[in-house]
């Protein structure tokens, strides 16, 4: 166990910090999963934008890399785009 105040300080931050992220991936997951089994194509762009934001949200924060994000929002703008 950390024998210094900052120590636990810290380990009492990086806990709340990583709860957070976890909560923000797992948000983004099921958002994602929903756009996925959506068939109607309005709906679609409008979870799209969302799921969009969302994505770009938890690259600025480097939850996940740029690049993941940006190939995740390229896929489902696929997805979206062969919607009819």
């Amino acid at each position: 166990m950390a024998n210094h105040k900052s120590a636990l300080k810290r380990i009492r931050s990086s806990e709340t910090k990583r709860l957070r992220n976890r909560y923000q991936l797992k948000t983004t997951r099921t958002f994602v999963r929903k756009l996925k089994e959506t068939t109607d194509k309005t709906e679609a762009l409008e979870l799209y934008k969302k799921v969009s934001s969302m994505l770009d949200k938890l690259a600025k924060n480097n939850i996940i890399h740029k690049n993941n994000a940006s190939n995740k929002k390229s896929k489902l703008a696929k997805f979206v785009a062969t919607l009819s």
